[in-house]
């Protein structure tokens, strides 16, 4: 029987992105009582696609204290929101000058002995004390100083401390694999910045914030918990950990309108190059959804909508614009809500099953639903009714 979900209401639009501010919320405050340990709220990439600001807001008012965002676009544009709390970045070009985001008291992470030069000097310009925080790199090698490095990098890092340009308020590094069932090299990770951090301090250095843990680590290895978690995937709701739950909340459900729907015969080839060819006399709806907006192409073939309560597969490839389901006897029509993802709960599929089609990760979905499906905010689920 069609049974029409809790979503399956009028849209003003032909598809959206609704976000559950009450979930981050709930997310953050599950990392910060859960570990007894401070919580930076990674809302780079527009906040892993639901909205950099509403993330933020949300994360601070479950218990969050640092907001991470990648790079000095992302930064400034909290801070021209009204955002006040401390944010964290790591990523610039060789030739940021750094005076803007140290007048908008955003600390900065070094990973190099020039990029310490570089916020020194702005430093000066600005008459602004630097607050950085010095990234090593412990096995991922991707940012941060190589161990060869340390010394030379901690001994001026602590020369520009003294001069008094600088405060070097953290000391950080990156875990390669936590979520990886047998955390395959974690603890040599964390025997490099055991050592990274006692070089440090040979060389005079106190950072008052250490940070290791990202959401997995945060979860099932509380010796790299330190002084900060740096929470990411587990803000938006996807369990870090595979096969573990914690009660996280998925954030974000996508869903558009029906627009039509046809019944076809046995044997009808649908979309390009005819991948698909019904089986039997079915009808075909066509939802305005597609890799522009989101929906991995590679998922063509494997995916599903859930439309009234019913998984309905993805028939053939997922075009630009939009996506045609096979909804086999079910009397759609035109209007009706198909949900790509959302929390699961009413069996929906989820981000994470859309990553296992896709052969990707959760934050490749998230990030990936493009800037044209509007974000609609609210709060709590039961209100989407």
């Amino acid at each position: 029987m069609f049974v029409p979900t809790s979503r399956a209401r009028p849209m003003a639009t032909m598809a959206e992105a609704v976000v559950d501010l009450d979930a981050i919320t709930h997310n953050a405050k599950i990392f910060a009582d859960r570990t007894g340990t401070g919580v930076m709220a990674m809302v780079k990439a527009n906040g892993f696609g639901h909205g950099a600001t509403q993330a933020a807001r949300a994360a601070l008012a479950g218990g969050a204290t640092w907001l991470g965002a990648s790079n000095a676009a992302e930064a400034l544009a909290l801070r021209a929101d009204g955002i006040t709390a401390p944010i964290l970045i790591w990523l610039y070009p060789p030739s940021e000058t750094f005076e803007k985001l140290l007048l908008a008291e955003i600390d900065v992470s070094v990973g190099s002995v020039e990029s310490l030069d570089a916020v020194a000097d702005a430093a000066r310009a600005t008459l602004h004390v630097a607050n950085v925080h010095l990234k090593v790199d412990t096995g991922m090698s991707r940012g941060g100083v190589p161990a060869a490095q340390w010394n030379p990098f901690f001994d001026r890092a602590s020369a520009l401390h003294e001069e008094g340009v600088l405060r070097v308020r953290g000391i950080w590094s990156h875990l390669a694999n936590a979520e990886e069932p047998e955390m395959p090299g974690v603890h040599d990770q964390l025997a490099a910045f055991d050592r990274a951090r006692r070089q440090a301090a040979d060389a005079g250095l106190d950072p008052e914030i250490v940070h290791l843990a990202n959401s997995a680590a945060a979860l099932r290895v509380p010796e790299t918990r330190f002084d900060l978690l740096r929470i990411g995937i587990g803000l938006y709701g996807v369990e870090p950990v595979p096969d573990v739950t914690h009660g996280l909340k998925p954030a974000m459900t996508v869903q558009a309108q029906v627009l039509l729907t046809k019944r076809v015969p046995a044997g009808t080839g649908v979309g390009y190059g005819h991948d698909y060819v019904t089986e039997n006399e079915t009808t075909l709806a066509l939802v305005p959804l597609g890799f522009a907006d989101g929906v991995p192409r590679q998922a063509g073939g494997v995916a599903a909508f859930q439309v009234g309560g019913e998984r309905c597969p993805v028939a053939g490839r997922v075009a630009m614009d939009q996506v045609v389901l096979d909804v086999g006897d079910l009397p759609v029509q035109a209007g009706d809500v198909a949900v790509m993802f959302g929390p699961g709960a009413d069996g929906e599929p989820t981000a994470d099953e859309w990553a296992q089609w896709a052969d990707t990760n959760p934050n490749d979905i998230l990030t990936g639903i493009g800037a044209r499906v509007p974000r609609r905010y609210e709060h709590g689920r039961d209100e989407r009714a």
